[in-house]
């Protein structure tokens, strides 16, 4: 179990408030009951989109495969008929950018000069030097590919889902489920895996066959779902490429916030500050992050850093998430359109087909994609919206922010639509209802706040998206590029 009921209190509560409030559950839930994870750093809450799952879901240390049902998922008379899943890709290495950065920067402690590798004043070898002699085991060749861990995420996640909806996932539905995927190998690997993990749960300790001659086969490459930011001009000329459409991440580099960490590392390393910079400085948290996450250790670049240097730099790593995928452009968000349109073709037909009394062809429908794949779809949704855009001037005033970068989207995070028909509705609008899962605690629905709604209100809620947002239109050119939807 993850955690025992933790219900939302609603009463008395402002709307915009309860749903404030219930978000922040659903990402923290119970968190302060959960078991310690003995590895873990302090930091560990703020590596952004380098984040491990099971810091967003502590309770999966104690029981990665044991499946937690939120209390509010509904049941009884409401049976789910289909569940259509935006997965996450699961852990990975860094990028071949990042191990070349990493390189430089261990290059820098491996040239100081003889008097720099001294004794620290309780005795012990400084840190800088006890870097230097760190092993640098990442190699160019893994950039970017899914590991071992990152494997385990997604069978792990199969079999939780498998567990909690047993009638969607059941064995006579094996052959129908649909998979959908990233053509970038970290995406098609995870869709493997997680295949191999609903094999574990349909054929506990028979070894799986290849992923190509499961009965369901193997996932299908759709670049134009999965990644539809390379398929969007607009976005790709006027945020992609566009060299001032990040000013506040690279203002923030510059900023006091960063100057101070960079003359602390400086300081801490030995090194001439001049010889450091905001890229190098991210980067030394980051393999943290990816030490922890891979290999499961607390690595000495674990130690550059305190809890108020981890917090500004998770603000850098939103801040290029705000601004590249979030709400600090209108085209990152409405490039999504097409993506958000797909799923609710999938519930539209699963609807069409109970009331016509036949059997739901496509029960279980799962995507894999990135990061970079979710934000944008929760933005256009309309979440994790805070008043004031995040800028590089604010980041004192956006420490309680709702974008959250690593509560949102860790390695394997997942957002889910589960239909469900009700037997004994009053009305026929009553009959067909939608929940939400992120990262498999429900939800709070954008335009109600209950965790609920009835489909038809769903899809009137977002009907400018489902009738009016053309990818065709929305993504074309203007003559004269500009930014000017800047918030």
């Amino acid at each position: 179990m993850l955690c025992g009921p933790c219900r939302l209190l609603w009463a008395s509560v402002p709307p915009g408030a309860a749903l404030a409030a219930a978000l922040l559950s659903s990402l923290v839930r119970c968190s302060l009951l959960e078991p310690r994870d003995p590895v873990a750093t302090v930091l560990s809450p703020y590596f952004g989109t380098k984040t491990r799952y099971e810091d967003v879901n502590p309770g999966l240390l104690s029981g990665p495969e044991a499946p937690w049902r939120d209390p509010e998922l509904l049941e009884g008379a409401c049976t789910p008929v289909q569940l259509v899943a935006l997965i996450r890709h699961g852990t990975r290495y860094p990028t071949a950018k990042q191990i070349r950065k990493l390189r430089q920067l261990h290059g820098l402690l491996q040239a100081r000069g003889p008097g720099d590798d001294g004794v620290g004043s309780a005795g012990s070898r400084d840190l800088g030097a006890a870097l230097a002699d760190w092993p640098l085991w990442y190699a160019d060749w893994m950039d970017g590919q899914l590991v071992e861990k990152g494997r385990q995420d997604m069978r792990q996640l199969a079999l939780r889902l498998a567990s909690l909806f047993p009638t969607l996932f059941s064995r006579e539905n094996y052959g129908r489920l649909q998979l959908i995927t990233s053509s970038k190998h970290r995406c098609v690997d995870s869709g493997a895996a997680f295949l191999q993990g609903l094999w574990q749960h349909y054929h506990p300790g028979l070894p799986p066959p290849d992923v190509e001659d499961m009965e369901c086969g193997p996932p299908k490459i759709n670049d134009k779902l999965m990644r539809f930011f390379d398929h969007c001009e607009k976005f790709l000329a006027e945020v992609e490429r566009n060299a001032t459409a990040l000013y506040h991440v690279e203002a923030f580099k510059t900023g006091p916030e960063m100057q101070n960490i960079l003359q602390k590392v400086a300081a801490a390393l030995k090194v001439p500050v001049n010889d450091l910079n905001a890229d190098l400085i991210q980067v030394a948290f980051f393999t943290c992050s990816f030490d922890l996450a891979i290999k499961g250790i607390k690595s000495p670049w674990c130690d550059v850093f305190d809890i108020d240097d981890a917090k500004v730099l998770e603000y850098l790593n939103d801040l290029k998430q705000y601004w590249k995928r979030g709400y600090g452009y209108t085209i990152n968000s409405r490039s999504s359109c097409t993506l958000f349109q797909n799923i609710f073709q999938h519930l539209d037909t699963a609807v069409e087909q109970k009331q016509r009394s036949q059997a739901v062809s496509s029960p279980v429908i799962l995507q894999f994609g990135h990061a970079e794949t979710l934000l944008p779809l929760l933005s256009l949704m309309g979440y994790f919206k805070d008043k004031e855009p995040l800028t590089a001037y604010n980041y004192k005033e956006q420490m309680h922010r709702k974008f959250r970068s690593g509560h949102i989207v860790p390695y394997a995070s997942n957002l889910i639509f589960v239909l469900y028909h009700c037997e004994n509705a009053k009305t026929p609008e009553e009959e067909f209802q939608v929940q939400l899962l992120l990262n498999e605690k429900v939800l709070p629905l954008a335009h109600s706040q209950e965790t609920v709604s009835l489909y038809e209100d769903l899809k009137n809620h977002y009907k400018d998206i489902l009738q009016s947002c053309h990818t065709s239109e929305e993504c074309q050119l203007a003559k004269v590029n500009s930014t000017s939807d800047e918030l």
